[in-house]
């Protein structure tokens, strides 16, 4: 069961629906959104081998920033999917994908067992519910496949920061987040079939002081997690 966001919302930011936001955001997503955050994370887990998945799925590809690393680390068949078109136009300009798919996480679509690596990067703290997306992903899985999983880390967002951008007259705007415990992610993993393999955790260090130097107070705290499930 997720956290309401609305007990740790220290900046009050008005708050806009997962589509909405990022139908707004397309434009400007790359540009705010640090490889510090997700792709530094991808890079350091020792259980997956990306060169020898055959059949990837990235699953709310957004712009396509993963998919772009996914191939560069060799990766063959390539599907993206995403339920915001414009996010889907940036990540098709990108030229990586086979497929692109605009669907829900949580009702793809897809062929089951069809995939032996999945990767969703980013989006798990827009979910109400993490079982649906945990249940999709392991009927889409082939047995045996991997569920790789990059979040924004719970202790972030419970300090007060929600998933947000500035809009084209640069307001703040907050898009919808939930609080899942890490705990939530296993119980309901566990639930859909899968057992964690690897798990990695980013702080707050020099890279991303340089970056945001206002963040010094952030020092040392976790801001991203990634998992390795295995089905």
């Amino acid at each position: 069961m997720a956290l309401p966001f609305s007990s740790f919302d220290r900046r009050k930011y008005r708050t806009v629906g997962v589509r909405e936001g990022y139908a707004e955001w397309a434009p400007t997503y790359e540009g705010t959104v640090l490889d510090l955050m997700d792709l530094r994370l991808l890079a350091r887990l020792e259980t997956v081998d990306w060169q020898g998945a055959a059949n990837v799925l990235d699953l709310a590809c957004g712009t396509g920033r993963a998919g772009v690393w996914l191939k560069d680390k060799g990766v063959r068949h390539l599907t993206g999917l995403d339920f915001t078109e414009e996010m889907l136009g940036r990540a098709r300009a990108k030229n990586v994908y086979d497929t692109l798919v605009l669907a829900d996480v949580a009702e793809t679509g897809l062929a089951s067992n069809a995939y032996d690596l999945i990767v969703e990067s980013l989006a798990d703290e827009h979910f109400a519910r993490l079982d649906p997306f945990y249940a999709e992903a392991a009927r889409l899985c082939a047995a045996d496949g991997r569920l790789v999983l990059v979040g924004y880390h719970p202790h972030f967002v419970m300090l007060g920061m929600p998933t947000h951008f500035n809009s084209a007259t640069g307001e703040p705007v907050a898009v919808e987040t939930h609080v899942h415990l890490m705990s939530d992610h296993v119980s309901a993993a566990h639930r859909a079939g899968f057992r964690l393999l690897e798990m990695v955790e980013g702080v707050i260090d020099a890279d991303w002081l340089a970056a945001k130097p206002k963040w010094e107070a952030f020092r040392d705290h976790p801001i991203s997690f990634a998992m390795v499930w295995q089905k």
